[in-house]
């Protein structure tokens, strides 16, 4: 339950409502970080049987610097156990991304009592951030595992939607794939990594390249929002993964002059269960006006290079199952798996009295 203190804003903190008789909830604390490792595994675990997770990521969004761009809460049951942890993620104008952890052994009847709760409280936090935006409404997202029948259900009966499946791919990466080609000057394309000063930090204006050539390059895609400059920034460094090192430009000549054509913003994957590290390509992006270049084909070369030159063993991306650029087509023709699939669940909420839900945002019909 709340403290009762007043925020900065001289509001009472929101925490959900109608919980069970001797629930509670509040925002996690530094002491909480163990015990909700504990419950993503155990979540995790009871859908795709590994259990395997980031506890980097999780420490992250609880306490550390994800958490600085997420509002969340746990229930606890009447023994104090944290059995659920939300959080609602301000991910850009017009969207709000929902995360919801449930402990596998509540039972139907407890989760089915708590859910309605948990998720009308991501709502009302997803409208007080929308109204600070100035915008009329949000669009509610949550990502489900495509073999978890139990959040599925929870979502379809609190007025969720099915929007997208995404497919979670992998490629293993050979000590050989050191040497494959990053350049192609047939058709005017060198890639490079962003140039970085002495210390390591980058320089403005290739961040600001690989920034627009994502942005525009999925300008005409599924669920894209546009987002701003420090937006974009904050949000990838906060993985853990993050790292300057991993972000590339593929430059391209236009009429004598080198212009960028493409970027990949990539992460550092933690080690797998034979104690090696991996490659996450997080964005990789190909200008409209560069496309049919080899600008992709280049720019994948260049991660999956520079991974085996690290001596890691694969490269991991998400792509859009019906992606209009048939972008997984191009990941499959080198090398490229999928593992499993993901879906993007909807739910499109309005603040009280206004008409149009999310003025300001993209919203795909």
């Amino acid at each position: 339950m709340s403290d009762g203190q007043p925020t900065l804003t001289g509001f009472l903190p929101i925490v959900p409502e109608d919980l069970p008789q001797g629930w509670s909830s509040r925002a996690p604390v530094d002491g909480d970080v163990d015990e909700l490792i504990a419950l993503v595994s155990t979540a995790k675990k009871a859908v795709d049987g590994s259990g395997s997770i980031e506890e980097e990521l999780v420490t992250s969004e609880a306490v550390g610097e994800a958490s600085w761009t997420r509002r969340q809460v746990v229930v606890m049951d009447p023994q104090g156990a944290i059995r659920v942890w939300a959080r609602v993620h301000d991910r850009a104008a017009g969207r709000s991304n929902v995360d919801l952890t449930t402990d596998p052994a509540l039972g139907a009847e407890v989760e089915d009592r708590l859910a309605p709760s948990v998720l009308a409280w991501a709502e009302s936090i997803a409208l007080r951030v929308s109204r600070g935006r100035g915008l009329g409404g949000t669009r509610l997202d949550m990502s489900v595992h495509e073999d978890d029948e139990r959040l599925r259900g929870l979502l379809r009966d609190n007025g969720f939607t099915l929007a997208r499946t995404w497919l979670q791919m992998r490629r293993p990466v050979e000590p050989g794939d050191v040497d494959l080609p990053t350049t192609h000057a047939r058709e005017g394309v060198v890639v490079r990594q962003v140039n970085r000063r002495e210390d390591g930090t980058p320089f403005a204006a290739d961040l600001q390249a690989v920034y627009r050539m994502i942005e525009e390059s999925f300008a005409d895609h599924f669920n894209s929002y546009r987002e701003s400059f420090p937006e974009f920034l904050l949000r990838l460094r906060e993985a853990p993964g993050h790292r300057w090192d991993h972000w590339w430009i593929a430059d391209i000549e236009v009429e004598g002059h080198w212009v960028p054509g493409g970027a990949v913003a990539a992460a550092v994957l933690p080690e797998d269960a034979s104690g090696v590290p991996g490659t996450y390509i997080d964005y990789i992006g190909v200008h409209r006006l560069a496309r049919g270049r080899g600008v992709a084909k280049s720019l994948l070369h260049a991660v999956i290079a520079d991974t085996a030159r690290r001596g890691r063993n694969r490269v991991a991306l998400e792509v859009d199952d019906d992606s209009p650029t048939g972008a997984d087509g191009i990941y499959a023709s080198m090398g490229w798996v999928t593992r499993y699939r993901t879906e993007s669940w909807h739910r499109d909420v309005r603040v009280e009295g206004t008409d149009d839900p999310v003025p300001l945002a993209r919203l795909d019909e």
